[in-house]
């Protein structure tokens, strides 16, 4: 039997419901404070006028209607039963309280939904917003996602993030007293950042003991700040190499609990400037695997508890 080398985020959601549960993603339309003015810093350097959004909001289609159509589309490819909603695109409580519910049980309604996964930034959320999110937490498996990028301010100034790293680490322990999930999204591969730095991300995280993370490949997306220093030599991007040997490292550092939602970028090829290899995500994936069983490694590894 082949050893399990981390810990994937389907094999934890088969563990709790005892089969293969799919994930639907929806398009809230929502806004980010790092955007629209609010904080006065431009955006992040990385992310473009579209963001992770898919524009289905903008078409009109409301989210019951976004998450019925992916619940029918899974259904007829993979014979899927059981669900839980992504609300992914900018920042989901970057709103009201109220509206914040309305949103939650439209996508909930659905029939063969178990959980939702709520990304937002650490800025964005409250002790309101938090306990209407834990509220649902008698019923359903649920999961807030908080985009962290770095635990190195330098870093979080330099892409304009717009935060620190304090303002995560309050925003963990208020969801974490409530009983909420926490995943904590990471990049690697941000400008100035060596290796060292990104580990030590890792093991930052590690002694938090976040529940989840989200691992991501920096890439350079067209008409971003990004691409225009690109361009002007200003930054490089990671190799494929270089990207699998950091990944494997950084798992090692994290306790084998924590759920590895994702690990790897998924860039849509037409607005990708480089690195051309990003595309390639089985590839990579394939390649993080071999590594951790060339190393006879794996997750937790080189994790010390921390005193």
């Amino acid at each position: 039997m082949i050893k399990r080398r981390y810990s994937d985020y389907n094999t934890y959601l088969r563990s709790i419901f005892g089969q293969r549960v799919q994930k639907i993603t929806v398009d809230t339309g929502l806004g980010c404070p790092n955007r629209d003015g609010t904080l006065a810093t431009g955006g992040c350097i990385y992310c473009n006028a579209r963001g992770s959004g898919s524009g289905l909001f903008d078409q009109g289609l409301t989210i019951q209607e976004q998450v019925e159509n992916g619940r029918k589309a899974m259904v007829r490819r993979y014979k899927a039963r059981l669900f839980t909603v992504y609300f992914q695109s900018y920042t989901n409580t970057y709103t009201s309280s109220s509206n914040m519910k309305k949103m939650y049980d439209q996508a909930l309604s659905v029939p063969g939904m178990k959980g939702m996964a709520i990304g937002t930034r650490p800025d964005c959320v409250d002790p309101e917003k938090l306990d209407l999110i834990a509220s649902y937490t008698r019923d359903y498996l649920v999961w807030v996602e908080y985009g962290l990028q770095s635990v190195h301010d330098q870093t979080l100034k330099l892409i304009n993030r717009g935060h620190d790293f304090a303002c995560f680490q309050r925003a963990v322990a208020m969801t974490r007293e409530r009983g909420i999930n926490v995943c904590a999204h990471v990049i690697l591969g941000l400008p100035g950042e060596d290796r060292g730095m990104m580990l030590e991300t890792a093991r930052v995280l590690a002694g938090l003991r976040i529940d989840g993370v989200k691992i991501h490949l920096l890439y350079v997306v067209k008409n971003t700040v990004l691409e225009a220093m690109w361009k002007r030599g200003e930054y490089k991007c990671m190799e494929q190499r270089e990207y699998v040997d950091t990944v494997c490292d950084f798992l090692e550092l994290l306790p084998a609990s924590v759920i590895i939602q994702r690990i790897t970028g998924d860039p849509h090829p037409e607005e990708l400037a480089s690195p051309a290899w990003a595309v390639e995500r089985n590839q990579t994936f394939k390649m993080i695997q071999d590594t951790l069983e060339a190393r006879d490694s794996f997750q937790g590894k080189r994790f010390e508890e921390r005193v």
